[in-house]
């Protein structure tokens, strides 16, 4: 009798925990378009990030006298850290709810955003940057692996993840527009302070409104890897930027390289043996993975970089106000809001290969345009190049990320996301540290070269050649016939910089569409109508909560 008991028992619950994921299922698709704009719109914010600072750069060298390194460390401090942690961020969303750590990652974030508004110095922002990129970390592979569990159907998940990734390039255009409105109206701080009230609205949102979900076997954490992840890169990020002050051959940078590159290697090596690595390097063995996640990062490291370089063109040397600067951008973003939803139909009919290599050969001739920019470019030249920009951006990145995200199982969406998501902000972080380098570099070597510079007083030279924008602020306070050469002179030194850094990074573009061409497949295999009925979401869904259900009783 007892034993009848409990089977009935067991059967009651088990109906009962049918009805109630079948209730969770109906109200999770009700509810999926209005999950995906809020996930799309905290998104926005935090790559907004990346970028909105860059148009108060010229700002912070006046009022914090931040001097080129340290531009490039307040730039990548947050882009180091968030790629650094973003792995164990998706592991902790799958392990703990990506729900709950998307809602805490946006309460860190908001609250980094708050202590750099009001940072007092350059190194304090450099600290506090660093503390956002902890919140972004926490809150970013949990969109993408959130929005893979809810929408189910390949085709309709294939829509939702062109408008992610929309949304994520998006942010990163907005950046410069909505940094340079800020600052015509306040001051430097009110580009970190604007993110408060979003992330608010986020975590309210997210409460009734965003389902949770985690993967059901929960993977130990791995704080070794993480922590040789973030010393290995920050420790290459460190050598690259501080190269042109210290001298790319010198003791401390050639040191550096070699302790970065063997701390990587250790990475790898480790995350090759543990059971439980944080980078699962196996994603990589699938080309449709691997190639997809890359050609993101190629993106990423040229729109990083170029983005670094061009709001210090267009107002230091164009004299262009912040807003003006940034409104330039608007053509990128315009192009990636119209044609981001509709790349992934071009790639439907044409196939990822070809889209991607498309995208990632607009974003090089892009950049090839910019690096032919002088003192006096129109600025219908800029606006076509920047809509370029966003034409390359929006059939590259959509794509890219459908073809990374369908090519995992559901329950790794976290892991997935946060290793696709790491890719992009090792690219950005690159773009900004290699490019903005080099720039510093061809910047010193050309404002040495100029006949008028031997005869400025040693003293003020170091200054000159810190920047073209301590070179102008140095210049304003000597006499006219003085300042006028240092001024003409730096800006010329900038220009010309900026055609040679931007030339590698239209090497970099080509190549990633040439291996795009010969290694990302066209179409992912086996995909068809009939996959899409195998995946109906609210059975799959069931089918998850009953396992769950049954393993408990």
């Amino acid at each position: 009798m007892y034993h009848n008991f409990k089977s009935t028992c067991k059967a009651k619950s088990l109906d009962t925990s049918k009805a109630e994921a079948s209730m969770d299922a109906e109200r999770i698709q009700r509810l999926r378009w209005a999950t995906l704009a809020v996930l799309s719109v905290s998104l926005i914010m935090l790559n907004l990030d990346n970028t909105i600072l860059n148009v108060a750069l010229p700002t912070l060298v006046r009022d914090l006298h931040s001097t080129t390194s340290q531009l490039q460390w307040i730039a990548d401090s947050y882009t180091l850290v968030f790629a650094g942690l973003l792995l164990t961020g998706g592991s902790l969303g799958d392990r703990l709810g990506r729900k709950w750590i998307f809602m805490a990652g946006l309460f860190v974030f908001g609250l980094g955003s708050v202590l750099s508004a009001f940072s007092g110095s350059s190194d304090t922002l450099i600290v506090t940057r660093g503390f956002m990129g902890i919140g972004g970390a926490m809150a970013m592979p949990a969109t993408l692996s959130i929005i893979t569990n809810v929408f189910t159907v390949p085709k309709e998940r294939a829509k939702a993840i062109a408008i992610w990734s929309g949304a994520s390039g998006l942010g990163i255009a907005l950046g410069p527009i909505t940094g340079g409105w800020l600052l015509s109206h306040f001051w430097w701080g009110s580009v970190f302070l604007v993110n408060a009230p979003i992330v608010a609205a986020g975590i309210l949102a997210a409460i009734w409104i965003v389902p949770n979900s985690k993967d059901v076997n929960i993977p130990k954490p791995d704080p070794v890897g993480s922590l040789l992840s973030i010393v290995a890169l920050g420790t290459i990020l460190w050598s690259i930027i501080e190269a042109p002050s210290k001298g790319w051959s010198s003791a401390p940078i050639v040191t550096g390289f070699v302790v970065g590159g063997f701390l990587l290697a250790v990475f790898l090596v480790w995350e090759s043996k543990i059971s439980h690595p944080m980078l699962r390097l196996h994603f990589f063995e699938n080309p449709r993975f691997s190639m997809a996640a890359s050609s993101i990062a190629i993106a990423f490291f040229v729109l990083g970089g170029a983005s670094f370089l061009l709001t210090q063109y267009l107002q230091f040397v164009r004299g262009y106000s912040p807003l003006k600067a940034g409104a330039l951008f608007l053509p990128l973003a315009g192009a990636l809001l119209v044609l981001s939803p509709l790349s992934a139909n071009v790639a439907h009919k044409f196939g990822t290969k070809v889209t991607v290599a498309f995208g990632l050969s607009v974003i090089g001739i892009s950049a090839f345009m910019i690096s032919l920019f002088t003192t006096s470019t129109s600025l219908l030249s800029v606006e076509l190049t920047m809509g370029l920009v966003g034409v390359g951006l929006a059939f590259t990145m959509p794509p890219s990320a459908e073809s990374v995200m369908g090519s995992l199982p559901r329950a790794q969406a976290g892991v997935g996301s946060a290793t696709n998501g790491t890719l992009i902000q090792v690219g950005g972080a690159l773009g900004v540290a290699i490019l903005g380098s080099l720039l510093a570099t061809s910047y010193s070597t050309h404002l040495s070269a100029l006949r008028f510079f031997s005869m400025v007083p040693a003293q003020l030279r170091p200054v000159l050649k810190s920047s073209v924008g301590s070179a102008l602020i140095a210049a304003r306070s000597l006499p006219s016939s003085v300042g006028s050469q240092i001024a003409s002179g730096g800006k010329g030194a900038f220009v010309s910089a900026l055609s040679s850094s931007l030339l590698v990074a239209v090497g970099v573009a080509v190549l990633g569409a040439v291996l795009v061409l010969l290694i990302l497949p066209a179409r992912a295999r086996g995909e068809s109508e009939g996959q899409a009925k195998a995946t109906d979401p609210s059975s799959i869904r069931l089918n998850d909560e009953l396992s769950v259900a049954e393993r408990e009783l």
